[in-house]
């Protein structure tokens, strides 16, 4: 069997400006205006009460790592922590109590605000439990109040109960 020889070729590389920054567009450490990311997922079709297969159960993780992924992309890696936590809570609860077969996660940054929603495919009753201070669950949508809250955002549900959302502010929130 022979051998495939290319010519020989000389790269030469180009030296960047001296005010060059690293980053496209020249945008700097400011966030990136616009873009949507949304991911849909399929989920088992359960009774309420039985168990999260393990599939399912992995999807929480896998939010996490694409919305930190997002937001750095997006240079808004100061908000990561509060909207993983944020996301995998909505996740979460659309696996646990929806009734559905598919989620779909959305993110879109644009105008100095954040939008984060999580949709089940089939409309929910969002209700707030009461629990007890050594209750091991049921507290995920009063984290979600109190951690958009604490950024100065808002969420809500939307009016077919499909979606649960919030909106955060993000000028000056930027590394």
């Amino acid at each position: 069997m022979g051998t495939a020889t290319a010519p020989s070729t000389t790269l030469t590389a180009r030296e960047a400006p001296a005010d060059h920054t690293g980053l496209p567009l020249g945008l700097g450490d400011r966030p990136r205006p616009g873009g949507l990311m949304q991911t849909s997922f399929e989920i088992a079709r359960r009774a309420q009460g039985e168990e999260i297969p393990l599939r399912d159960a992995l999807r929480v993780g896998a939010t996490r790592r694409i919305a930190r992924a997002y937001l750095s992309f997006h240079r808004l890696s100061s908000l990561a922590f509060p909207v993983s936590l944020v996301l995998s809570e909505l996740v979460t609860n659309a696996i646990q109590h929806s009734g559905g077969t598919e989620v779909t996660v959305t993110m879109q940054h644009e105008d100095d605000l954040l939008y984060a929603g999580v949709t089940s495919d089939v409309p929910g009753n969002l209700t707030f439990r009461e629990t007890s201070e050594d209750a091991e669950n049921g507290r995920g949508l009063l984290l979600v109040m109190v951690t958009v809250n604490g950024l100065d955002g808002t969420w809500g549900v939307s009016d077919d109960q499909r979606t649960v959302w919030c909106l955060l502010p993000t000028e000056g929130g930027a590394q």
